[in-house]
């Protein structure tokens, strides 16, 4: 897949003094509409196209994916057929680094990454390998993280969107991890703000929706650790304290219909409406008074970081990296996690309570201001600079000498 970068994304030769570009390739299990290809979209978007050279790959083919994005941000994106399994794709990955003489490969999944580090080790002239760990190994399958704990010693350096996810990982192998609290543009919402009302009453307008009426917003996909079923029991409180308010979903997954038919079976229907995937979710945002998670499991998801650059208040639970993000009776609730009566009790709360409700939205519009993507980009590319040196010595310097 190539591009031709746009001129506000066009690539540089290098550095003002003449050295060329690092490249750096990032390397995702698929590239879906999710949070961790949300961050890469914002990374691409924010990073320093001088210094840097960026290259995405991914493994399985997924609908709704963020592909034409990175491409419009001067990105090229390389597919590695996942249905070659994993010994054919990783000598793919192999081929791909060694074609683009790439120096740092920043890998976004675990089970891509326990795939990927022995296959670039084993190369001659092998890149840096970064990893980011965005959610809690609680999330991943037991093969998942079997073989997670063999090859993960191999990365050369780590982050991790939370310190919650560096202590699911075993203890001897926390080294070298750095919680880094990942950002996104913030420019978006700043546009969008002063339209607000507007947005507003069209998007109401659009989906049937009184002016009047409380409105929340979720924004997870369909899979057991978001906590759908858990938001779906807690809507039943919401609907009782909280007559005509409206619960929004957002996302898909495989679990989706499993949901339909809960919401059928407790005749939630006017209450909880699951709209799939959107790509106008800051539209749906502006439209709502509430941001709401379920989830039993998270890193930080980029989703709550938009949501309080909109000035959304934040009810959730109080799991992964979400009390880094919202400060409880600030910025918003933070609830016990699979308590659905809490959960729906504090919904309510908010719902109801117009003074609590913009006093939560003043805390998590100016709470916001620490999500600059600008600030997670330059520690993540001065990661990128300090490997590629590194790799340069390991190397005898033949990678980067290019001119």
């Amino acid at each position: 897949m190539s591009t031709v970068a746009s001129p506000e994304h066009a690539v540089a030769d290098g550095d003002p003094d003449g050295a060329p570009p690092i490249r750096v390739l990032w390397v995702a299990k698929g590239l879906g509409p999710g949070g961790m290809e949300r961050l890469l979209v914002h990374q691409a978007a924010a990073g320093d196209r001088e210094r840097f050279d960026y290259h995405a790959a991914y493994v399985v083919d997924r609908p709704n994916s963020v592909v034409p994005e990175l491409e419009g941000l001067g990105v090229p994106v390389h597919r590695l057929d996942g249905r070659l399994g994993p010994l054919g794709w990783g000598r793919a990955l192999r081929r791909l680094v060694l074609e683009h003489r790439i120096d740092v490969v920043h890998l976004h999944s675990p089970a891509v990454a326990a795939v990927a580090r022995p296959a670039l080790r084993s190369l001659h002239h092998r890149p840096a390998v970064m990893t980011t760990e965005h959610n809690s190994w609680d999330c991943y399958s037991w093969p998942t993280r079997l073989i997670n704990v063999t090859t993960y010693p191999l990365d050369d350096a780590r982050l991790a969107v939370s310190q919650d996810a560096i202590d699911s990982v075993p203890r001897p192998l926390r080294g070298r991890s750095e919680v880094l609290v990942h950002g996104i543009d913030l420019t978006g919402a700043a546009e969008l703000l002063p339209r607000a009302s507007a947005i507003r009453a069209e998007v109401r307008r659009e989906l049937g929706i009184t002016p009047d009426a409380p409105v929340v917003i979720v924004v997870a996909n369909h899979r057991r650790e978001k906590g759908w079923d858990v938001l779906i029991e807690a809507a039943q409180h919401v609907r009782r304290n909280v007559p005509g308010a409206v619960i929004l979903g957002v996302g898909h997954g495989g679990l989706e219909n499993v949901h339909r038919t809960r919401i059928a079976q407790l005749d939630l229907g006017a209450t909880v409406r699951l709209l799939g995937f959107r790509s106008d979710v800051d539209r749906l945002m502006v439209a709502s008074d509430v941001f709401a998670l379920g989830s039993r499991q998270e890193g930080l998801p980029v989703a709550v970081m938009e949501a309080m650059a909109l000035g959304l208040p934040v009810v959730a639970p109080r799991v992964g990296g979400l009390p880094l993000a919202v400060e409880h009776g600030a910025s918003g609730l933070l609830v016990a996690p699979e308590d659905p009566v809490e959960l729906g009790d504090a919904l309510g709360s908010v719902l109801a309570d117009q003074v609590l409700r913009a006093q939560l939205a003043d805390g998590a519009l100016g709470a916001s201001s620490a999500f600059d993507v600008r600030r997670a980009v330059q520690t993540i590319e001065s990661h990128y600079s300090r490997l590629a040196t590194g790799a340069d010595r390991a190397r005898g310097g033949e990678s980067r000498d290019r001119h």
